[in-house]
């Protein structure tokens, strides 16, 4: 892989000539209407994000590819809230670690060593999210990992999680390879100590994935809270479940979070139309 910058806490700028003059926002009118569209469900990841209490701050992010580039993919301005973030805002920048689009803001070297891992080398990860959450860092924390303990858990599907071993926080980019090999075919990872990723080919996908996820975290951390025993499930009802809640995720109206995201999008216009600006 060629290397994308010097290591350090984030990318080094490099401008192009697609940008405005004015407050270092791309101009909409120079881009493609597909690459704001996405900025649009982009930004609306974040805010939502936001609402559902899994931001940490600057830390973590989310990112989708630029329709068109398969090498470049929007991610955060590092020193934006999620509930600041717009779809102008965001950052377009290329898998090598180059910006193109101008921004006072720089990008999370980390950030970007573990999303252009996942972009370079997955052509399902149209769109990523990584979250350091309470349930998603407890359960990674835990040697056994999510267990099929709730049916949560195993109607996420429980077979596409996937985990990538801690290396320290993620300045290396030779951990990119690692990622990939780790994630292989499935679309939810837990990086273990660390937190929760989900892929998706929508960013609706993606966002659906995570909300099983965390949820999944969340239920077994209060299940194991109190001195009861667990009353784990038998294997023939393991894999029965698995099998339907894969079933009910490749098939149907429901397939890829589409009506989940749908009803998201509505209730953030409601509530917070500025994401779209």
């Amino acid at each position: 892989m060629k290397a994308a910058a010097k290591k350090s806490n984030v990318t080094r700028i490099r401008s192009v000539d697609s940008v405005s003059k004015s407050g270092g926002k791309p101009a909409r009118g120079r881009m493609s209407k597909a690459e704001w569209e996405a900025r649009v469900e982009l930004a609306a990841a974040y805010r939502l994000c936001h609402m559902m209490g899994w931001s940490d701050m600057l830390g973590t992010h989310i990112s989708c590819r630029v329709p068109g580039a398969d090498n470049q993919f929007l991610i955060n301005p590092y020193g934006l809230l999620f509930d600041e973030i717009t779809a102008s805002s965001l950052i377009k920048c290329d898998t090598d670690g180059n910006k193109l689009s101008e921004s006072p803001y720089e990008i999370n070297f980390a950030g970007f060593c573990i999303h252009s891992a996942i972009h370079m080398n997955s052509h399902d990860a149209h769109a990523v999210m990584h979250c350091h959450t309470r349930d998603g860092v407890g359960v990674s924390s835990q040697k056994q990992g999510l267990l099929p303990l709730t049916q949560m858990a195993l109607a996420m599907p429980y077979h596409e999680l996937r985990y990538h071993d801690y290396e320290g926080i993620a300045h290396d980019l030779t951990e990119r390879e690692r990622l990939v090999r780790d994630l292989g075919t499935g679309t939810m990872l837990i990086l273990r100590n660390h937190g929760t990723l989900t892929i998706g080919s929508t960013v609706g996908e993606m966002f659906a994935r995570m909300n099983r996820l965390e949820r999944a975290c969340k239920f077994q951390l209060s299940a194991m809270s109190g001195d009861a025993e667990l009353n784990h499930l038998p294997k023939e009802v393991v894999d029965h479940t698995m099998q339907v809640g894969a079933e009910v995720n490749t098939t149907g109206r429901a397939a890829g979070g589409s009506l989940l995201w749908a009803a998201l999008l509505r209730r953030l216009d409601r509530l917070d139309p500025a994401y779209a600006s």
